[in-house]
Protein backbone atom coordinates (compact mmCIF):
# COMPACT_ATOMS: atom_id res chain seq x y z
CA UNK A 1 0.00 0.00 0.00
CA UNK A 2 1.18 3.52 -0.79
CA UNK A 3 1.04 5.75 2.31
CA UNK A 4 -0.52 9.18 1.87
CA UNK A 5 -1.05 11.79 4.58
CA UNK A 6 -4.18 13.95 4.48
CA UNK A 7 -3.31 17.56 5.35
CA UNK A 8 -6.44 18.02 7.45
CA UNK A 9 -7.73 17.28 10.93
CA UNK A 10 -11.28 16.80 9.62
CA UNK A 11 -12.36 13.21 10.37
CA UNK A 12 -15.20 13.38 7.85
CA UNK A 13 -12.80 14.29 5.06
CA UNK A 14 -10.42 11.54 6.19
CA UNK A 15 -13.15 8.88 5.91
CA UNK A 16 -14.24 10.24 2.53
CA UNK A 17 -10.72 10.11 1.08
CA UNK A 18 -10.02 6.67 2.62
CA UNK A 19 -13.16 5.26 1.01
CA UNK A 20 -12.35 6.78 -2.37
CA UNK A 21 -8.70 5.73 -2.47
CA UNK A 22 -8.98 2.30 -0.84
CA UNK A 23 -9.18 0.48 -4.16
CA UNK A 24 -6.31 2.55 -5.57
CA UNK A 25 -3.82 0.91 -3.18
CA UNK A 26 -3.50 3.98 -0.93
CA UNK A 27 -3.39 3.92 2.86
CA UNK A 28 -4.61 7.41 3.83
CA UNK A 29 -3.28 8.63 7.18
CA UNK A 30 -4.36 11.70 9.15
CA UNK A 31 -1.90 14.50 9.91
CA UNK A 32 -2.98 14.10 13.53
CA UNK A 33 -1.35 10.64 13.49
CA UNK A 34 1.94 12.55 13.36
CA UNK A 35 0.92 15.21 15.92
CA UNK A 36 1.32 17.92 13.28
CA UNK A 37 0.06 21.47 13.56
CA UNK A 38 -1.82 22.78 10.54
CA UNK A 39 0.09 24.87 8.04
CA UNK A 40 -0.39 28.64 8.12
CA UNK A 41 -2.66 29.52 5.20
CA UNK A 42 -0.92 32.62 3.85
CA UNK A 43 -1.75 32.06 0.17
CA UNK A 44 -4.00 34.35 -1.84
CA UNK A 45 -5.72 31.57 -3.79
CA UNK A 46 -7.19 28.14 -3.09
CA UNK A 47 -4.34 26.60 -5.11
CA UNK A 48 -1.64 28.38 -3.10
CA UNK A 49 -3.17 27.36 0.23
CA UNK A 50 -3.59 23.72 -0.82
CA UNK A 51 0.05 23.65 -1.97
CA UNK A 52 1.19 25.18 1.34
CA UNK A 53 -0.72 22.54 3.31
CA UNK A 54 0.56 19.63 1.21
CA UNK A 55 4.19 20.81 1.28
CA UNK A 56 4.03 21.34 5.05
CA UNK A 57 2.88 17.74 5.60
CA UNK A 58 5.47 16.32 3.15
CA UNK A 59 8.23 18.21 4.95
CA UNK A 60 7.14 17.05 8.40
CA UNK A 61 6.41 13.39 7.57
CA UNK A 62 8.60 12.52 4.59
CA UNK A 63 5.51 10.99 2.96
CA UNK A 64 3.32 12.01 0.00
CA UNK A 65 0.52 14.38 1.03
CA UNK A 66 -3.01 15.20 -0.11
CA UNK A 67 -4.49 18.61 0.71
CA UNK A 68 -7.64 20.45 -0.20
CA UNK A 69 -8.68 24.05 0.09
CA UNK A 70 -12.25 25.06 -0.52
CA UNK A 71 -14.76 27.82 0.02
CA UNK A 72 -17.54 29.84 -1.53
CA UNK A 73 -17.28 32.83 -3.84
CA UNK A 74 -20.14 35.27 -4.34
CA UNK A 75 -20.23 37.34 -7.53
CA UNK A 76 -21.91 40.37 -5.95
CA UNK A 77 -19.04 40.48 -3.42
CA UNK A 78 -16.31 40.24 -6.09
CA UNK A 79 -15.57 36.64 -5.15
CA UNK A 80 -15.65 37.05 -1.35
CA UNK A 81 -15.52 35.32 1.05
CA UNK A 82 -13.36 33.03 -1.13
CA UNK A 83 -10.25 31.75 0.66
CA UNK A 84 -11.52 33.41 3.85
CA UNK A 85 -14.80 31.42 3.86
CA UNK A 86 -14.11 29.63 7.15
CA UNK A 87 -13.18 32.89 8.92
CA UNK A 88 -15.45 35.37 7.12
CA UNK A 89 -16.93 36.62 10.40
CA UNK A 90 -13.58 36.49 12.21
CA UNK A 91 -11.03 33.97 13.48
CA UNK A 92 -12.67 30.76 14.75
CA UNK A 93 -16.09 32.01 13.58
CA UNK A 94 -18.98 29.54 13.72
CA UNK A 95 -20.84 28.48 10.57
CA UNK A 96 -23.85 30.44 11.84
CA UNK A 97 -21.80 33.62 12.31
CA UNK A 98 -20.35 33.32 8.81
CA UNK A 99 -23.81 32.75 7.34
CA UNK A 100 -25.25 35.76 9.15
CA UNK A 101 -22.43 37.98 7.92
CA UNK A 102 -23.00 36.79 4.34
CA UNK A 103 -26.73 37.55 4.59
CA UNK A 104 -25.97 41.02 5.96
CA UNK A 105 -23.52 41.74 3.13
CA UNK A 106 -26.14 40.72 0.55
CA UNK A 107 -29.16 42.36 2.22
CA UNK A 108 -29.73 44.81 -0.66
CA UNK A 109 -28.72 42.52 -3.52
CA UNK A 110 -31.64 41.31 -5.71
CA UNK A 111 -32.24 37.59 -6.19
CA UNK A 112 -31.01 37.45 -9.78
CA UNK A 113 -27.64 38.92 -8.74
CA UNK A 114 -26.98 36.50 -5.88
CA UNK A 115 -25.06 33.96 -8.00
CA UNK A 116 -22.31 32.06 -6.23
CA UNK A 117 -20.24 28.90 -6.43
CA UNK A 118 -18.42 26.56 -4.15
CA UNK A 119 -14.81 25.88 -5.17
CA UNK A 120 -12.51 23.01 -4.20
CA UNK A 121 -8.85 22.50 -5.08
CA UNK A 122 -7.10 19.21 -4.34
CA UNK A 123 -3.30 18.89 -4.39
CA UNK A 124 -1.34 15.64 -4.25
CA UNK A 125 2.38 16.18 -3.64
CA UNK A 126 4.83 13.26 -3.74
CA UNK A 127 7.58 14.98 -1.74
CA UNK A 128 8.54 18.45 -0.47
CA UNK A 129 10.36 19.47 -3.65
CA UNK A 130 7.84 17.90 -6.07
CA UNK A 131 8.04 20.14 -9.18
CA UNK A 132 4.84 18.75 -10.71
CA UNK A 133 2.22 18.18 -7.98
CA UNK A 134 -1.16 16.91 -9.09
CA UNK A 135 -3.71 19.74 -8.91
CA UNK A 136 -7.44 19.09 -9.45
CA UNK A 137 -10.29 21.58 -9.19
CA UNK A 138 -14.06 21.33 -8.93
CA UNK A 139 -16.83 23.93 -8.71
CA UNK A 140 -20.56 23.89 -7.92
CA UNK A 141 -22.83 26.67 -9.21
CA UNK A 142 -25.77 28.10 -7.27
CA UNK A 143 -27.32 31.16 -5.62
CA UNK A 144 -27.39 32.60 -2.11
CA UNK A 145 -30.79 32.39 -0.42
CA UNK A 146 -32.28 35.13 1.79
CA UNK A 147 -32.57 32.82 4.81
CA UNK A 148 -31.12 29.44 5.86
CA UNK A 149 -32.95 26.28 4.80
CA UNK A 150 -32.25 22.69 5.82
CA UNK A 151 -30.24 21.10 8.61
CA UNK A 152 -27.75 18.93 6.74
CA UNK A 153 -24.25 19.67 5.51
CA UNK A 154 -22.03 22.36 7.00
CA UNK A 155 -20.55 25.75 6.22
CA UNK A 156 -22.71 27.80 3.89
CA UNK A 157 -24.89 24.84 2.81
CA UNK A 158 -28.13 26.25 4.36
CA UNK A 159 -27.76 29.39 2.21
CA UNK A 160 -26.51 27.73 -0.99
CA UNK A 161 -29.41 27.13 -3.37
CA UNK A 162 -28.84 24.33 -5.92
CA UNK A 163 -30.91 25.13 -9.06
CA UNK A 164 -30.64 21.57 -10.47
CA UNK A 165 -32.35 20.15 -7.37
CA UNK A 166 -34.43 23.22 -6.38
CA UNK A 167 -33.35 23.18 -2.74
CA UNK A 168 -30.47 24.27 -0.54
CA UNK A 169 -27.34 22.16 -0.20
CA UNK A 170 -28.37 21.56 3.43
CA UNK A 171 -31.64 19.98 2.22
CA UNK A 172 -29.91 17.49 -0.07
CA UNK A 173 -29.46 13.86 0.92
CA UNK A 174 -25.77 13.42 1.77
CA UNK A 175 -25.38 10.70 -0.87
CA UNK A 176 -26.69 13.10 -3.52
CA UNK A 177 -24.47 15.93 -2.30
CA UNK A 178 -21.43 13.65 -2.46
CA UNK A 179 -22.18 13.02 -6.13
CA UNK A 180 -22.64 16.62 -7.31
CA UNK A 181 -20.66 18.88 -4.98
CA UNK A 182 -17.49 20.82 -5.77
CA UNK A 183 -15.45 18.29 -3.75
CA UNK A 184 -17.06 15.38 -5.62
CA UNK A 185 -16.11 16.94 -8.97
CA UNK A 186 -12.52 17.55 -7.80
CA UNK A 187 -12.28 14.01 -6.41
CA UNK A 188 -13.42 12.47 -9.70
CA UNK A 189 -10.73 14.47 -11.50
CA UNK A 190 -8.18 13.29 -8.94
CA UNK A 191 -9.13 9.63 -9.36
CA UNK A 192 -8.89 9.90 -13.14
CA UNK A 193 -5.52 11.66 -12.96
CA UNK A 194 -4.08 9.09 -10.53
CA UNK A 195 -4.13 6.52 -13.33
CA UNK A 196 -1.26 8.46 -14.94
CA UNK A 197 0.46 9.76 -11.79
CA UNK A 198 3.22 7.68 -10.21
CA UNK A 199 3.50 7.61 -6.44
CA UNK A 200 6.25 5.38 -5.05
CA UNK A 201 5.39 2.66 -2.55
CA UNK A 202 6.15 3.78 1.00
Amino acid sequence: MKKLVLASGNRGKLKEFRDLLANRDFDVLAQSDFSLDSAEETGLTFVENALLKARHVCRQTGLPALADDSGIEVDALQGAPGIYSARFAGANASDEANNQKLLAELANVPDKKRSARYQCVLVLMRHTEDPTPLICQGSWEGFILREPKGTGGFGYDPLFYVPTHQCSAAELDSAVKNQISHRAVAMRALLQALAHFHVADS
